[in-house]
């Protein structure tokens, strides 16, 4: 099965279109299946005395009010139509995660082909609702949520007229960076097994490693920050993938895929044909005449496999050599 890879623009376009493009282009060349923004209207997603979050302080350098710092990371509609309409052209998916009402609006005005819902709005039920009414694929992100936090939210959008099977959960630990003792990646694979759904993993940790452990653990969908320079102003960019970065996790991945196979232990067309020099065969450990009875001492194990198996040396022991053998030659009884 392949993974589905989306690559986490964010805000990382720092309210520029031409960073945003810039980000269509990197993730397309890291062979990613998605690119996605984030799309709010800063005065619908916060109040304007919310204290910025501790990480975006660390780092951005700044302490301003998380209205100051989303109203200049706002892309508007007439952005959203370009960057779709460039991510076309780059033949990646265009992708936007919606942080209020009236984003929500504007994103099915797109026709996007899913929905990713955050994990800050997990608790959100009217948000909930409205995206369930949709009836299209959605990923559901659990940072900070408990089990039943997300089976009511599961259930929200269920009963709103979404099928189980169309929901993915994605585990995630909400920090920036994600410290890798809180990564708690077993726990992806609980809420598959809990809730009977289809789960990925949302990255917030450094590096690719994570990501690369939670496909090999089954995750059907991976999602992952990036940028295209760690250094630039913002909250998100420490926290995030560079481009050469992102281009191995993509390879990374797309080599787990393979290497995963279908589950059945059976020699590959490769192990047959080493079979014959790696494997041992029977052979005389010493010049052995016709009719001397085999024994612990003249007979030993040695390669090439092509003789009799080792397997079979209890069954030869005491019976007559039927022709001379010299040193090393493979045994035929």
């Amino acid at each position: 099965m392949k993974t589905i890879i989306i690559a986490e623009a964010g805000v990382n376009h720092n309210g520029s279109l031409k960073i945003a493009k810039k980000l269509v282009d990197a993730a397309s060349d890291a062979g990613a299946d998605y690119i996605k923004f984030q799309t709010f209207v800063t005065g619908n997603l916060v109040s304007k005395d919310a204290k910025m979050a501790d990480y975006q302080i660390k780092n951005s350098g700044n302490e301003i009010s998380q209205y100051m710092m989303l109203s200049n990371l706002e892309l508007s509609s007439d952005d959203h139509d370009e960057l779709i309409k460039y991510s076309k052209t780059r033949r990646i998916a265009f992708l936007s995660t919606a942080f209020d009402m009236d984003s929500i609006e504007l994103l099915i005005k797109l026709d996007l082909p899913l929905w990713k819902i955050p994990s800050g709005e997990i608790t959100n039920m009217p948000y909930l609702k409205k995206i369930g009414s949709l009836k299209k694929p959605i990923l559901l992100s659990t940072g900070m949520a408990t089990l039943g936090e997300i089976e009511a939210a599961v259930n929200l959008l269920e009963n709103a007229g979404t099928k189980r099977s169309q929901i993915t959960v994605l585990h995630c630990t909400t920090e920036y960076p994600a410290p890798f003792e809180q990564i708690n990646l077993n726990a992806m694979v609980t809420l598959g097994s809990a809730f009977k759904i289809n789960f990925g993993y949302s990255d917030h940790s450094t590096g690719i490693e994570i990501p690369l452990a939670a496909v090999a653990l089954g995750a059907t969908v991976i999602e992952k920050h990036f940028t295209l320079d760690k250094n630039m102003p913002g909250p998100d960019h420490k926290a995030s993938l560079e481009p050469a970065e992102l281009k191995r996790m993509v390879d990374g991945i797309r080599n787990i895929e393979k290497a995963m196979g279908d589950g059945i232990k059976v020699p590959t067309s490769g192990e047959k044909l080493n079979k014959i020099a790696a494997r041992k065969s029977i052979v005389a450990a010493c010049t052995i005449k016709k009719g001397d009875l085999f024994t612990n001492k003249n007979l030993t194990v040695k390669r090439p496999g092509k003789g009799m198996s080792p397997m079979l040396w209890d069954q030869l022991l005491g019976l007559k050599a039927k022709q001379a053998y010299h040193k090393d030659d493979l045994i035929i009884q």
